[in-house]
C-alpha cells in the first residue's frame, strides 16, 4: 500500500517496526487458520467469507462517503478489488495443495520480481537469480532431477497467479489511495469483492452459522488477514520510511513457515527452508536498495 503522508501518531508500546512485525505474523496466522476451513467451506466458500466478514468490520469503522465518487474514483476502487479478489482466490487455491510456508514463498517472489524490475540494477537483477534459486529449492524443482517428487504443480501454478495478482494488488492500491483516504478503499474493495463471491458466500456463511467454531475461525480470519494488519501498517507506516516497511515485510515467507509449522503442523524440509531463506534476503537485498521516491 502507499505510505501515507506523516501525521502526528500517539506513540504506541510496540513503536512502528513492533507493529508491522505483528502485521506480518498476523497475515500469517490468519493464513493458517484459513487453510483449515477450505475442507470445509472450499476456497470460494473461504474466500468470500473473508472478504465479507472483514468488509463489515472496515465498513463498519471506516464509515466511507459513497456519495460523490466520481469514475476515476469508481475505476480505481473496482480494479483493486478485482487484483484483490483473484490474489486470495488463488492463494487458496494453493493452500489446498501447498504448504503455507511453500506458498507463501512461491507468491512473494511475483512483488519482489516487480520491485526488482522496475529498479533495473544488477544487485536487484542477482537478488532476483537468487530468489530463483530459492523458489526451485522451495517448490522440489531440483528434487525433480535428482529422482525426489516435487511439490504439486497446480499449486505452485496457483501460488504464481495469486504472486502475480499481488503485484496488481500493489499497483491498484496504490491508485486507489490516491483517491480514497484512509482505510476506506480497503473497505469498498473488500465489499465489492464479497459481492462478487455472493453465491459461493451466502451458502459457506449458512455452513458457518451452524457450526459456531467454523464461524468463530472464519471472523478470526478475516480479522487476522485484513482488518488488524491493515489497520496496524495503516499506524505503522505515518512514522516508519517506506524503505523500512518494505524490509520488514521481507519477513512474510518465515512468518509463513513458522505459522505453518506451529498452527498447521507443515514442517518444511531443510532444502525448503534454504530456499525460503534466499527469498527473504533476497527481498531484503532489494528492499534496501530501493530509492525513495518524490511524494506525487
Amino acid at each position: 500500500m502507499t505510505p501515507t503522508p506523516a501525521l502526528p501518531a500517539h506513540p504506541t508500546p510496540l513503536g512502528p517496526v513492533g507493529l508491522v512485525l505483528l502485521a506480518v505474523a498476523s497475515v500469517q496466522v490468519g493464513g493458517a487458520f484459513a487453510a483449515t476451513l477450505l475442507p470445509t467451506l472450499g476456497v470460494l466458500g473461504t474466500t468470500a467469507l473473508r472478504l465479507g466478514l472483514a468488509a463489515a468490520v472496515l465498513l463498519a469503522v471506516a464509515r466511507p462517503s459513497l456519495a460523490g465518487r466520481t469514475r476515476q474514483d469508481w475505476s480505481a476502487v473496482l480494479l483493486f478489488a478485482a487484483a484483490m479478489t483473484l490474489m486470495n482466490t488463488a492463494f487458496y487455491g494453493s493452500l489446498t495443495r501447498l504448504p503455507l510456508g511453500v506458498a507463501v514463498t512461491i507468491e512473494f517472489t511475483g512483488p519482489l520480481v516487480m520491485s526488482a524490475v522496475l529498479s533495473r540494477t544488477r544487485r536487484d537483477l542477482l537478488a532476483v537469480l537468487a530468489a530463483a534459486a530459492g523458489v526451485l529449492l522451495v517448490s522440489g524443482a531440483l528434487r525433480v532431477l535428482l529422482g525426489g517428487t516435487p511439490v504439486d504443480p497446480l499449486g505452485v501454478l496457483l501460488a504464481a497467479l495469486a504472486g502475480a495478482c499481488w503485484c496488481g494488488y500493489i499497483l491498484t492500491s496504490a491508485r486507489t489511495g490516491q483517491h480514497f483516504a484512509g482505510l476506506d478503499g480497503v473497505a469498498i474493495a473488500m465489499g465489492v469483492g464479497a459481492v462478487v463471491l455472493l453465491p459461493w458466500g451466502l451458502p459457506a456463511l449458512g455452513t458457518a452459522l451452524g457450526r459456531p467454531e467454523l464461524f468463530a475461525t472464519a471472523l478470526g480470519v478475516a480479522l487476522a488477514s485484513s482488518a488488524i494488519p491493515y489497520s496496524l501498517e495503516l499506524v505503522a507506516l505515518r512514522r516508519l520510511p517506506a524503505r523500512v516497511f518494505g524490509v520488514l515485510l521481507s519477513l512474510e515467507p518465515a512468518a509463513a513457515a513458522a505459522a505453518g509449522a506451529v498452527v498447521l503442523g507443515q514442517a518444511l524440509r531443510s532444502d525448503q527452508l534454504v530456499g525460503t531463506t534466499l527469498v527473504v534476503l533476497a527481498s531484503v537485498v532489494v528492499m534496501t536498495g530501493r530509492r525513495p521516491h518524490p511524494a506525487g
